[in-house]
Order: structure tokens, then C-alpha cells, then sequence
């Protein structure tokens, strides 16, 4: 299933390589981080499949509203991602988990679950390289919000914390 989702959003895409890469790196870090940190099968699915289409929206947010402002992500992504995710056999309980990430993979408050901790967290991992993040940010970003082991040890080496 997971690959036919990355398929779909990769032809979702319109040829757009920046989103293409974005969510391939989120998904490799999200699926490396769940997995090191043992998460169980259904949690692992629903992460990889909400690190795959966590920014389901941007193409939607550039054209309606000139960027991708995170607040526009999360709102414009709960409706595209749920339509979307009407295409895969999943459960209800599943997709509204997945939507749900998908809808607040920017919100660092009343973080619930580890699947949630995780994507924000790969997200965070891949942002900081493409957005050239200082070493100030990385660090402050290290010691407030990342919270699994695997996570906070892949960015203090990538970074070299």
C-alpha cells in the first residue's frame, strides 16, 4: 500500500521535484525513526502514510495563496488528504489518524502519540537542510521539541550537535 500512495502522490505532483523530495526524505527519516523506535505495525503505517502526504497542500497553498504558510498547509492538507486516502484500503480509524497528522504536522503544541512526535521530527530534519536553519535554531529545536531517542540522535549527527 505504501508504495501505491507514494505512486499517486508522486503523480500528484505535477512533476514538482523539490515536493517529490521533500516527502521521500520525510518518509525514509519518518519509517527509519518508527521503526528504530519499534513502533507497532498499524502506527508505523499510519506515520509512513501521513510522512508521504504531509504536504499534500503545497501546490494548492502556492496557487490560492501565493506560499505555504504552515497554517494553510494544515488546513488546505486535512481535506486533500482525506479525499486522497479514499483511494487505499484503510479503516476509518486509520485515515482520521493520518489526516489528523496531516493537519498538524506543523503544530508543535499537545503533541499526542508517537507517530505524531516522529513526523514532526523527520519533518524537522529535512526542513532544517533545505532551509538552511542556523545552528541556533537547530539546537534550541533539539532540546525543546525532539523527544525520541532515534530522532534526537540522527539530528546531533546530521547536524553535529
Amino acid at each position: 500500500m505504501i508504495s501505491e500512495i507514494m505512486k499517486k502522490m508522486i503523480e500528484q505532483t505535477n512533476g514538482n521535484t523539490h515536493d517529490i523530495d521533500h516527502f521521500i526524505k520525510v518518509w525514509t527519516y519518518s519509517k527509519l525513526i518508527g521503526e528504530l523506535e519499534k513502533l507497532d505495525e498499524n502506527t508505523q503505517l499510519i506515520l509512513e502514510i501521513a510522512a508521504i502526504t504531509h504536504d499534500i497542500a503545497c501546490p494548492k497553498c502556492r496557487e490560492k495563496y501565493g506560499n505555504t504558510n504552515h497554517r494553510y498547509q494544515e488546513k488546505e492538507g486535512m481535506v486533500l488528504v482525506s479525499e486522497f486516502l479514499n483511494k487505499f484500503d484503510l479503516t476509518d480509524e486509520q485515515k482520521a489518524r493520518a489526516v489528523y497528522l496531516v493537519g498538524h504536522h506543523h503544530t508543535l503544541k499537545d503533541i499526542n502519540g508517537q507517530d505524531y512526535q516522529i513526523l514532526i521530527e523527520a519533518d524537522y530534519i529535512v526542513n532544517a537542510d533545505e532551509m538552511n536553519f542556523s545552528m541556533e535554531n537547530i539546537k534550541n529545536f533539539a532540546d525543546k521539541v525532539f523527544k525520541t531517542e532515534t530522532g534526537l540522535s540522527l539530528l546531533k549527527t546530521i547536524y553535529k550537535l
